[in-house]
């Protein structure tokens, strides 16, 4: 599913427009972007938590070349499922 197929979904199940549906949708990632950049969590019972992990600089290899690089440390954002959602998967 894409964000326009969603974004039909969303308009059909709710009874709205899918102009209004797609600025709900665009609210929502809006709202989990800026809470993420703040390293705050998105908790949505049932569905699932998102939240901001540090990964480590490191060591890498420039595959061209086979040259040793370093690989700076990051922020990466990161989801976990909630029971409910794993639930109506399995």
């Amino acid at each position: 599913m894409n964000k326009s197929e969603l974004i039909e979904h969303i308009a059909k199940q709710a009874d709205i427009s899918k102009a209004a549906a797609g600025r709900a949708l665009e609210a929502v990632i809006g709202g989990v972007k800026t809470t993420l950049k703040k390293n705050g969590t998105v908790s949505l019972v049932g569905f699932g938590t998102f939240s901001v992990t540090k990964r480590a600089a490191r060591a890498g290899r420039n595959p061209r070349t086979n040259e040793a690089i370093k690989i700076k440390s990051a922020k990466v954002p990161k989801f976990k499922p909630g029971k409910a959602l794993k639930d109506a998967v399995n």
